[in-house]
């Protein structure tokens, strides 16, 4: 980007210098380029050398003293042209840098714009791979690694229902202990890449049982009020939302040290809207901590990629509300 900037700069010829100005003629009709502070004392020297000339010419005797009053009048008129000359020159000047400058700003916000758009778009395919390899990470623990678990829980009992000898038959019930151990910990992990609720269930529903769970499991008193109409949330609209209700009840958790937590979700009208907000200690939302945080970053470029609106609302020890609302769309149709 940097690099880019200075090749624009480089193409674009150069200011001219004072020395290039002053050997280029100037237009007289550059004098509305003049400020009008600068108007004032040119006039005014101009009438006094000329009301001078004018009295000392008629109050003069001989031929002699008129002759010298002409010749400084006349120096004094040159100088007074080379002073606003250059008084012209600098103005044409301080024009040229001027449209220059708002040249250069205009191709620098227009390249600061496509970077931007090119940022966000990257940053939008970045997170739909991310889901996309989440979903095939599921997917996969979920077939392969539950097939060989399950397996591995039939060959116990097999062999549990065959071996009777007490020191064997214990470990026999720890291995099975470690493998039931196993599959929760691949439930779990299966959850959090893909949850299976939001693919079965719609969106109401998965966002009820992970707020149920993850509040029970940090303490917290939640209240969840959800109504989803009977039309279909597309899939990416479905995963974004629930993604970006995983990153704020995150947050609370770890940061807020709420008490209370309320999340609503409505369907209603053109637009899906939820809120999430908390009691808890709140913050500076407009400090640099909250401008460089990357998980607020991260739901504003989901919001924006969907075409909707993210507002966070806190101040320190009034908690924080989170709203979100994007547009709707019709899910696109199933294959038969």
């Amino acid at each position: 980007m940097h690099r880019e900037v200075s090749l624009q700069m480089a193409e674009t010829p150069p200011a001219d210098s004072g020395a290039q100005l002053r050997e280029r003629l100037v237009s007289w009709s550059a004098l509305r380029l003049l400020p009008a502070r600068l108007w004032i004392p040119l006039c005014a020297v101009l009438l006094t050398t000329l009301t001078l000339a004018a009295l000392g010419a008629w109050s003069a005797h001989s031929v002699l003293t008129r002759l010298g009053l002409f010749v400084l009048t006349v120096v004094a008129l040159g100088l007074l042209l080379v002073v606003t000359r250059l008084l012209l020159i600098d103005a044409e000047r301080q024009t040229r840098l001027r449209s220059a400058a708002y040249r250069h700003k205009r191709e620098l916000d227009s390249l600061v714009d496509a970077r931007t758009r090119e940022l966000s778009a990257l940053s939008t395919h970045l997170q739909e791979l991310a889901e996309k390899e989440k979903s095939e990470l599921a997917r996969n623990l979920h077939d392969e690694l539950g097939g060989l678990l399950t397996a591995a829980k039939m060959d116990l009992s097999w062999l549990q229902s065959r071996l009777e000898a007490p020191p064997i038959h214990e470990r026999l019930v720890q291995l099975g202990g470690v493998l039931d151990e196993a599959m929760d910990l691949k439930r779990r992990l299966v959850e959090t890449l893909r949850p299976s609720l939001l693919d079965h269930f719609g969106l109401a529903t998965a966002l009820r049982a992970y707020v149920d769970a993850a509040s029970a499991k940090a303490g917290l008193q939640c209240e969840i009020l959800l109504a989803e109409d009977g039309e279909p949330i597309p899939r990416d609209v479905a995963i974004a939302l629930f993604r970006i209700v995983q990153e704020g009840l995150t947050n609370i958790v770890r940061h807020a040290g709420a008490r209370h937590v309320q999340l609503q979700l409505t369907s209603d009208g053109p637009v899906y809207a939820f809120t999430l907000s908390d009691d808890g200690r709140g913050f500076d939302q407009h400090g640099s901590q909250a401008r460089r945080s990357h998980g607020i970053m991260g739901m504003r470029q989901r919001v924006s990629a969907l075409g909707g609106e993210l507002t966070l609302a806190s101040s320190p020890g009034r908690g924080t509300t989170l709203r979100v609302q994007v547009p709707k769309r019709p899910a696109p149709r199933q294959a038969e």
